[in-house]
């Protein structure tokens, strides 16, 4: 909360629309306003955290190997048969005490993809316990660049999907100025 509050979004209007309806109109930066985030929670001590993995397509070799750390997991997958573990890992904004915060003034495509794969997959892994998504409003992103995703529509996406859907504790929030 305090990290918003701290943030003046006004501040931040240096993106110059070079849409055809909208030329020359200034609107929120998505870089100028990531970095400001970036500032702020780097302050209060919340780190970007990147969590590295093994993929295996064998369902009972992930189900036992999630939890391990990145090298036992390839050292496991390994001994129980996998030729070739893939390597891979996913990034997240911000984790602290378990918590992860996703900041998201980008295209629809990545509000999903934080939601259903990188806030899931922490989870799954133990890293975290619960997944924040910040979004902007849709009065906030109607003074931004067209397909960016907005807080109301992404919580209707997720109350479509239905109660269980995606399996992990969420908090998806909207700010505007």
């Amino acid at each position: 909360k305090e990290v918003i509050k701290n943030i003046n979004a006004d501040n931040h209007r240096t993106k110059v629309s070079k849409e055809k309806r909208k030329i020359g109109n200034k609107f929120f930066s998505p870089v100028d306003l990531n970095k400001a985030f970036n500032e702020e929670f780097t302050k209060k001590a919340w780190l970007e955290t990147r969590y590295n993995y093994y993929i295996t397509l064998n369902r009972q070799l992930m189900e036992k190997s999630v939890l391990m750390s990145a090298a036992d997991q390839k050292r496991f997958l390994l001994e129980n048969g996998e030729k070739e573990p893939i390597y891979s890992y996913n990034q997240t904004d911000f984790v602290k005490d378990k918590i992860a915060v996703e900041i998201q003034f980008g295209k629809y495509s990545f509000v999903a993809y934080d939601l259903f794969v990188k806030h899931m997959l922490f989870y799954s892994g133990g890293v975290i316990n619960l997944g924040i998504e910040i979004l902007p409003t849709k009065k906030m992103q109607s003074e931004m660049s067209s397909g960016i995703a907005y807080y109301e529509g992404e919580v209707y996406n997720v109350m479509r999907q239905g109660r269980n859907n995606p399996p992990v504790p969420l908090l998806i929030l909207g700010i505007e100025p």
